[in-house]
């Protein structure tokens, strides 16, 4: 009897909860699949079925395909500096800055987190600006003046700019994470690897990069998801443009949404960053757990 108490009232306490994961994520998420396979609009009465019509235009939609090659290259940059570069400053943080150091530094990696993605997309386009612009002017002090352009306004350098605003922004808060789960290590590890003779960069490769694992594994996936999720950087700063050479998945699907009234190709477009996504948390999870294991 005190058992199934004890079970109702687990449930009491979880089932706002569950119901919550339920109407406002789930249920979405499955009623968007559903409404991928019709056309429709927001003034539809009665959406048409149409199967994978929608699929088929997206694979053979130019627009899509570059979409998505600038969301893998979002994610590809993000890797390098948000997770690569990330731990190494903070590796460098913990083990060769003074510990009086250590704080302030925190603090001033940390504090470009802290702004809104609106302001910080506003304050790179005035540093992008091909006329006031600090990297231009930057460019013309130490004589690569040649180098100079309309960084945003070139189809060429558009996506590479809003990406350079994104890593500014997100590598110190990754960093931070890195600075926790290194602080979590025994020190003892450490002196240990001091008295066998290894140095800063054999005991980074020996002892801190095996031990911080499962926080990889964590930033990892929060940075590639980020990366095929991204929206607020792109339609602050280009909006997709110029000649829609900056869309990633999800402008494109706002852009047919909401301003060509294609719901349904936009719900099919939301069901493949849902499915990349998925995929990604998923294979991620996986390939810890068969390392646990082996370990």
């Amino acid at each position: 009897m005190n058992r199934q108490i004890e079970r109702w009232r687990t449930w009491v306490w979880v089932l706002p909860a569950v119901v919550l994961l339920v109407v406002f994520v789930y249920y979405p998420i499955v009623d968007n699949i559903r409404l991928s396979f019709f056309s429709w609009s927001a003034f539809s009465t009665s959406p048409a079925f149409v199967g994978l019509d929608n699929y088929t235009t997206a694979a053979t939609d130019p627009v899509f395909w570059h979409s998505l090659w600038n969301n893998v290259l979002y994610a590809v940059i993000s890797l390098i500096f948000q997770v690569g570069l990330a731990l190494v400053l903070a590796a460098v943080l913990e083990e060769v800055v003074h510990q009086r150091l250590r704080g302030i530094l925190r603090t001033i990696y940390f504090i470009p987190a802290t702004i809104s993605i609106t302001v910080a997309g506003i304050l790179f386009s005035f540093v992008y600006n091909p006329q006031i612009g600090l990297l231009n002017r930057a460019l013309g002090a130490v004589g690569l003046g040649s180098l100079a352009q309309d960084w945003l306004g070139n189809p060429q350098t558009a996506i590479f700019g809003v990406i350079g605003m994104s890593q500014w922004q997100s590598i110190g808060y990754t960093a931070v994470l890195f600075v926790v789960a290194i602080q979590r290590i025994p020190r003892e590890l450490y002196e240990a690897a001091k008295v066998d003779g290894a140095g800063h960069v054999r005991t980074f490769l020996s002892v801190t990069i095996p031990l911080l694992r499962e926080m990889t594994t964590l930033v990892v996936i929060l940075t590639m998801s980020g990366a095929f999720l991204v929206f607020n950087e792109i339609m602050v700063m280009t909006a997709g443009g110029p000649s829609n050479s900056s869309q990633v998945l999800n402008t494109w699907l706002y852009h047919n949404a909401f301003l060509t009234d294609d719901m349904g190709y936009a719900s099919a477009i939301g069901t493949v960053i849902f499915v990349i996504t998925f995929s990604i948390s998923a294979a991620q999870i996986l390939i810890t757990r068969r390392r646990r294991v082996q370990w």
